[in-house]
């Protein structure tokens, strides 16, 4: 890549290769009279532009980099997210991200081709969100805001019906009067004579039925084609239209002289098969759109701002600053992070900390953006920053799957050099056919025919084809897969990590254990306990009222002891189940005979619940979350082929011993805050190729900033949005059969690209020799194509 400055480049190689980005430039360059040097496309000249100096440039991140030192400094700017149908390329990002930034009010500009997405942060004094989509539906693209429902008008689907009827009409007069004409057959023998007046009008037909081929299924494709050219990148889309267009027009010409052997045919079978491919690729990136545009979704836009004298104003939370109190009703979300300053009430934080428990909180603790309050109104003081960690997670994705581009920017590095080369070659190859004593007929049949069978459709398909197949049979299995990266990546993991709480263990709380003190009996206790905690919203007291005897307790003056414990009267007796520091508040001794439980309870990673009544401590219920049954050989399959195993969890060290002792864990983290799971995942990387499994919203950035995420069935939705892979079953083994299948995908995506890349290797020689008719080389084309289809359709 050039770094040279402009006016220090020789002109010799600025009239080769781009001035900012060092791609090869068209002929005649892109050039502007305000800017120095020579550009690639569109979107470089104006990047230059923009920056004035482009010296110190060597990589799109350079470029990005000095775009936000240079961009207008706005403390209010807001941020969207835009779904735009239609993006291809690296071309179609750089000419978004260029003409956006153009637009008054528009701040800056970021478009990811891979998942057809755009984040713009503009200035809302300048330009209404509502505005935005209209800037970016431009040149055939078609934007709109993801909070908005996507109208699916069936035009993709229409395109292919209508292309496959008319192809399959143009196809059927050729299987039964054209291509018989062209192999010999005499004229007698055949109901029609192409050669006289009705062939001439099949001929017609035939012409009309191949141009809505190519005008309206082929569409895509030639808008496509025309960005390329605008923009002076090559792509695929170019070298498609060229092979279509080239036939079809070399077909009416020969139609308009007289002639009988034309090649639509070509043109239908070129356009129907790469749009086929096309309407693929689409629902991929489609579903990649939606992902994201739930967790929009999510998000809270208003708030309660409560008044000086206790009424409350709805406003918009941008809107909130620091200090300010807002009042949240219950089953309402937290808008922004902040400190309860009014109220008590369970909070579940589920959506972003992954924990099911619901929280209690009083006057002073913290509560969460995203977070739901479930049974009691609360009064909260905006922090100082007011903004909602849900909204930072989501920019947390955006920026971690938006940056998964670089196999498809080396695609796109490598289309810039294929296409023109295919052109030179069927250029080279009709000249020289020419030089030869051919006909001119000769020579544009010669490069016609080196154009098509050089259609990238086998090459395009390998991948995709054995994807789907793949994706199909893990649906089958419960498995539902997000990313096509995930069959390159699953294979190439050198550490699988996974959550604790949920993941290798049930997520559910359950009784292990019932410890009657002396002079009372098992029932007794649990009856007691029970009595007391089926008043309790807590998990623990749940699990404890769920094993009780049912008996007919008169249970008053229930009293909730946030973070300790409970405690009721239960037939005239007070009752208290908790922690034993509430019991030491109360001055009731824990017997020297089950201290050894209650150490042994916490050393085994479980929560000891002590009971009493009457002034004494009457025994003890160990409560704790089961591992499951599945881990051990779960994780035993994983460690093998030389994988690492590591276990996260915000636990104490105790909690995770059991999974510290097994052979075939590697590493243990314990005591991991929720935001911290993702660096540990990014010191993981530095050993290699890193999997994360889990199931809470606050594994979600770690699942997403791993090269491959997998979200346990029956976690949260933003677990499973961040994720590559989900588990539509809350079964551990089935995250062994995701590597099965991933090596068995990825055994059959390297057959199609050997298949694809040896034919190009031996058809596009014979093409260029003229050896090869135009027709030939379409059903070679055609055929590359069936036999990547077959293979990628066996079962896994």
């Amino acid at each position: 890549m050039s770094t040279q400055h402009p006016s220090e480049t020789p002109a010799d190689e600025t009239a080769d290769e781009c001035s900012l980005c060092g791609l090869p430039t068209p002929e005649p360059p892109i050039t502007a009279a305000d800017v120095d040097g020579t550009f690639c496309c569109q979107g470089c000249c104006e990047v230059a532009r923009q920056l004035g100096d482009v010296a110190d440039v060597e990589s799109p991140d350079d470029v990005r980099d000095a775009f936000e030192e240079s961009a207008e400094s706005i403390d209010d700017a807001e941020t969207t997210y835009l779904a735009v149908d239609g993006m291809h390329c690296a071309t179609c990002e750089a000419f978004l991200e260029g003409s956006g930034r153009q637009e008054a009010g528009v701040v800056d500009v970021d478009a990811s081709y891979a998942s057809e997405l755009v984040r713009v942060r503009y200035d809302p004094r300048k330009r209404s969100e509502a505005s935005l989509p209209d800037l970016f539906t431009t040149a055939g693209y078609r934007a709109r805001l993801l909070d908005e429902e996507h109208e699916d008008d069936g035009t993709e689907l229409m395109r292919l019906l209508v292309g496959g009827f008319f192809g399959m009409m143009t196809m059927l007069w050729y299987v039964l009067f054209l291509y018989p004409a062209y192999l010999g057959v005499n004229p007698d023998d055949l109901l029609m004579n192409v050669a006289g007046s009705a062939g001439q009008y099949l001929l017609a037909n035939t012409a009309v039925m191949a141009a809505v081929v190519l005008g309206y299924t082929g569409y895509p494709i030639l808008q496509g084609a025309y960005v390329s050219l605008r923009s002076g990148i090559p792509n695929m889309d170019l070298l498609v239209a060229l092979a279509a267009v080239n036939a079809f027009v070399y077909s009416v010409a020969v139609l308009l002289t007289g002639g009988t052997e034309v090649y639509f045919d070509i043109t239908v079978v070129v356009v129907l098969v790469v749009s086929i491919g096309n309407y693929y690729e689409k629902r991929i990136k489609r579903r990649a759109t939606d992902r994201l545009g739930e967790l929009t979704e999510e998000q809270v836009r208003t708030a309660r701002k409560r008044l000086p004298g206790g009424d409350t104003v709805e406003v918009s939370v941008e809107d909130l600053t620091g200090g300010e109190a807002v009042l949240v009703k219950p089953g309402e979300r937290v808008p922004v992070d902040g400190v309860v300053k009014e109220g008590t009430a369970a909070v579940d934080e589920s959506l972003v900390t992954g924990e099911s428990v619901p929280e209690r909180v009083e006057a002073g603790d913290e509560v969460v953006g995203g977070a739901v309050v479930t049974d009691a109104p609360l009064v909260l003081e905006v922090a100082e920053d007011a903004r909602s960690t849900l909204d930072r997670l989501v920019t947390l994705m955006w920026d971690i799957q938006t940056g998964r581009t670089g196999v498809q920017r080396l695609a796109d590095r490598l289309a810039a050099v294929f296409v023109p080369l295919v052109l030179v070659v069927a250029v080279l190859a009709a000249g020289w056919q020419l030089v030869t004593g051919a006909g001119i007929t000769a020579a544009l049949l010669t490069g016609l025919a080196v154009l098509v069978v050089s259609c990238p459709c086998a090459l395009g398909l390998a991948t995709p084809l054995a994807v789907a197949s793949a994706v199909g049979a893990a649906l089958d299995e419960g498995i539902v897969v997000g990313d096509s990266s995930v069959f390159e990546t699953a294979t190439q993991l050198d550490v699988v990590a996974f959550d604790k709480t949920g993941t290798l263990t049930t997520g559910q709380m359950r009784v292990h254990d019932v410890v009657p003190g002396e002079g009372t009996t098992e029932d007794d206790l649990l009856a007691r306990a029970g009595a007391v905690e089926a008043l309790s919203e807590h998990p623990i007291g749940a699990a404890i009222a769920q094993v009780a005897p049912d008996q007919d307790h008169n249970v008053t003056d229930f009293e909730a002891h946030p973070g300790r414990g409970v405690s009721a009267d239960v037939a005239g007796e007070r009752v208290v189940v908790g922690h034993p520091d509430l019991f030491a508040a109360r001055e009731w001794p824990v017997p020297e005979t089950l201290h050894a439980r209650v150490d042994d309870a916490r050393a085994s990673g479980n929560v000891p619940v002590v009971v009493g009544w009457a002034g004494a401590v009457r025994g003890l219920v160990v409560v704790g979350d089961d591992a499951r049954e599945e881990w051990d050989p779960v994780v035993a399959d994983l460690a093998t082929d030389e994988r690492e195993v590591a276990v996260i969890t915000g636990d104490d060290e105790r909690a995770a011993e059991r999974f510290r002792v097994n052979q075939n864990v590697d590493h243990v983290f314990a005591g991991v805050p929720p935001e911290a799971k993702a660096e540990i995942v990014e010191r993981l990387q530095e050993r290699g190729t890193v999997a994360m499994v889990g199931d809470g919203s606050n594994d979600a950035p770690a699942l997403a900033t791993a090269d491959l995420g997998i979200a346990m069935g029956g976690g949260t939705a933003l677990a499973a949005d961040a994720a590559d892979v989900v588990l539509t079953e809350n079964d551990l083994a089935a995250v062994s059969r995701v590597f099965e299948l991933t090596r068995a995908a990825k055994r059959r995506v390297r057959q199609n690209l050997g298949w694809a890349l040896a034919y190009n290797a031996i058809a596009i020689p014979v093409a260029a020799t003229g050896n090869l008719n135009p027709l030939v080389a379409a059903v070679a084309m055609a055929a590359s194509s069936l036999l990547v289809v077959a293979n990628s359709s066996r079962s896994l």
